[in-house]
């Protein structure tokens, strides 16, 4: 692919990303969805397909429901991006993917001070 085809499909997958972001917040009623944030959006080199990672705040019954309210919304999310996204010809299809990345590095945070404090505690 040459460096203009994948600079468009980094600035489609960008504006994917915001547009997703915006239906989220404004459009979807569905309160599993609420704590739902996209945090990369990776588009293959024709167009019609993105894989939409999703990160979500809670506990991993509440980021499955989130990401089942995403599905359950995707035709709808699809519909939306079709009629916003006038530089395209078809909205693509969309996967969503749990992004645990950040609820990972919460929890790594977390343990180290914990740790960090039971030592300081148990010093003379």
């Amino acid at each position: 692919m040459s460096d203009m085809g994948s600079h468009r499909v980094e600035r489609v997958a960008a504006q994917l990303r915001e547009e997703i972001s915006a239906i989220i917040i404004r459009d979807l009623k569905d309160p599993r969805v609420e704590m739902a944030t996209i945090t990369e959006v990776k588009l293959s080199p024709d167009l019609r397909n993105a894989i939409v990672r999703v990160s979500v705040v809670g506990e991993p019954d509440s980021q499955r429901a989130a990401i089942a309210g995403l599905v359950r919304a995707k035709g709808f999310i699809r519909h939306e991006l079709g009629t916003r996204l006038t530089n395209l010809r078809f909205a693509p299809d969309i996967r969503f993917e749990l992004d645990e990345g950040i609820s990972y590095s919460v929890r790594i945070s977390q343990l180290l001070r914990k740790v960090n404090q039971e030592d300081a505690n148990a010093q003379p």
